[in-house]
């Protein structure tokens, strides 16, 4: 394993800091395990993504030079969203050349080239897939679009799935196609969301799998959302949560359960 000698900067984007705080914990568990020095800067903000997205590229700007800023120094950058790093490497670029920055085009390009998404940190960087991770359920994964076709994680996130132990991984039907969330447009097209959120249920439903898991919460929120409402049973998590589960978690929290039990 490659262990980068340098500390690594943990971007937990801004919709895992307000709803999903359990996904940054559980990278930073599971880096921290692999021997990775792993900060977390306070000063970080939002990418700016929904900004972009909707064309307000003067508004974004702050975004893009806070994010210089903050995870400047850093000899990686590692989140657990294919979309927020996926806007990193491909808006940010785009948004400091129409500012016509030199200065900053160049301190963007060069964070753009060292933020990655957790999974192809894994892989690439540390040169591991077997993260000794133990998960005894059955779970199917969903390509998100922007890991797919922005950031191009491709099958990373199998290759440490298949590796996890105790885990049976079933695979989705149409796993590429859009859950229908799409930021914004899930708000203003929420009709055809939907639509594209229950052909996603339905797909989830077919696998038979305890877990839906994907790399960004999201997408999870979506599709959670209708599984939820349609009472099907299925739950949602995140890759990261998955790949810092260890088999002594697990006799821990049953450790815990009894002992709570014993004092009612």
């Amino acid at each position: 394993m490659n262990v980068p000698s340098g500390t690594v900067a943990l971007f937990a984007t801004c919709i895992n800091d307000m709803m999903f705080p359990e996904t940054p914990k559980a990278v930073l568990r599971l880096l921290e395990r692999l021997g990775c020095t792993v900060d977390f800067p306070l000063q970080q903000t939002c990418c700016g993504q929904m900004f972009t997205n909707t064309g307000y590229f003067k508004e974004a700007m702050p975004s893009v030079r806070n994010f210089v800023d903050t995870f400047g120094s850093y000899e990686y950058v590692v989140g657990p969203s294919g979309s927020c790093v996926g806007s990193v490497r491909d808006q940010h670029p785009m948004l400091a050349a129409r500012g016509g920055d030199p200065g900053l085009q160049r301190e963007v390009e060069a964070i753009a080239a060292k933020t990655l998404d957790l999974s192809e940190f894994l892989v690439d960087v540390l040169g591991v897939t077997d993260v000794g991770a133990y998960f005894p359920h059955t779970v199917t994964y969903h390509s998100t679009c922007h890991s797919l076709r922005v950031t191009k994680v491709g099958d990373r996130p199998y290759q440490l799935l298949r590796a996890v132990k105790g885990m049976t991984l079933i695979d989705l039907p149409n796993s590429d196609q859009c859950c229908g969330f799409g930021g914004t447009f899930s708000v203003k097209n929420p009709d055809t969301s939907v639509a594209m959120g229950t052909d996603k249920v339905h797909a989830v439903l077919e696998t038979g799998a305890e877990y839906l898991v994907a790399g960004d919460n999201s997408c999870l929120l979506h599709i959670g959302g209708l599984l939820s409402r349609g009472k099907a049973g299925v739950k949602t998590i995140h890759l990261a949560e998955i790949l810092a589960s260890t088999e002594d978690d697990l006799m821990h929290a049953g450790s815990a359960g009894t002992q709570a039990g014993g004092v009612r």
